[in-house]
């Protein structure tokens, strides 16, 4: 599979994942500033953005359409930076190419199971009846009787765009992630990776956890866990600056 992606700026390669429901636009302000440093190049992962739909999503898919992107750039070896599901996928991906990273970031992504809590986000989806809605301005409310923070109210209605005059669609293929919803809530396979790696955690998420810290370093043993401060699981949105000099700082040192 051919992913849509946005480059940024010149230099080692970086490759950064979005997360569930997320495509590479959410990755602009900060792609730029890390061009100051690096090629950045923002993928939209399978069924979500620009990028291609398929029936199959899982997190072996994901790592090999990674994998395919790296050859079709000529991507040697790269820095990775993935959010969430996108975290989730550059542990799968270092698990089968630790020889193609440098380092990797996983933005508050633990390697455990995770029960359902995406329900709120799946109803507001499912009560948007996009042959009646004709703007986004008529969408919001509905999503906000589901979804009471206007950041996720805005991080999903981003996934709305025109597909003519009057019709909007969903960029993202909502059918299949609310089917594969359960793969993408699963553990990592037990396999170690000696990739350099840096966890980065909200101080007010609960996807990471000091009960955690131990089965991280078994299967990364060279890593390391570091908290955003103030921050919740969209820790690259709440917190920017923070979060660039946490990333920066482990890729420059």
């Amino acid at each position: 599979m051919k992913l849509y992606h946005q480059e940024y700026g010149e230099g080692f390669p970086l490759v950064v994942l979005h997360g569930l429901f997320g495509s590479s636009d959410n990755w602009h302000s900060l792609a730029q500033r890390f061009g100051s440093f690096f090629h950045v190049f923002c993928l939209d992962l399978r069924n979500h953005g620009r990028s291609p739909w398929d029936k199959h999503h899982s997190y072996e898919a994901m790592a090999e359409d990674v994998h395919d992107f790296f050859h079709q750039q000529g991507i040697r070896k790269a820095h990775l930076l993935g959010h969430s599901m996108g975290g989730k996928v550059g542990m799968h991906f270092a698990q089968r190419y630790p020889h193609l990273l440098d380092k990797m970031v996983v933005a508050d992504m633990g390697i455990k199971s995770y029960t359902m809590h995406h329900q709120a986000i799946l109803m507001a989806i499912r009560a948007l009846d996009l042959s009646k809605i004709r703007s986004r301005g008529e969408a919001a409310p509905l999503i906000a009787r589901y979804i009471p923070e206007v950041e996720i109210q805005q991080f999903i209605l981003k996934n709305l765009y025109w597909v003519e005059k009057g019709r909007l669609a969903w960029r993202m293929n909502t059918a299949v992630l609310e089917r594969e919803m359960p793969n993408m809530l699963s553990a990592l396979p037990r396999n170690e990776s000696g990739t350099q790696t840096l966890f980065l955690r909200g101080a007010l998420s609960n996807y990471i956890l000091a009960e955690d810290e131990a089965s991280i370093e078994e299967l990364f043993p060279d890593s390391m866990i570091q908290t955003i401060s103030n921050a919740g699981h969209w820790l690259h949105a709440e917190q920017p600056d923070a979060f660039f000099e946490a990333v920066m700082g482990f890729f420059l040192r």
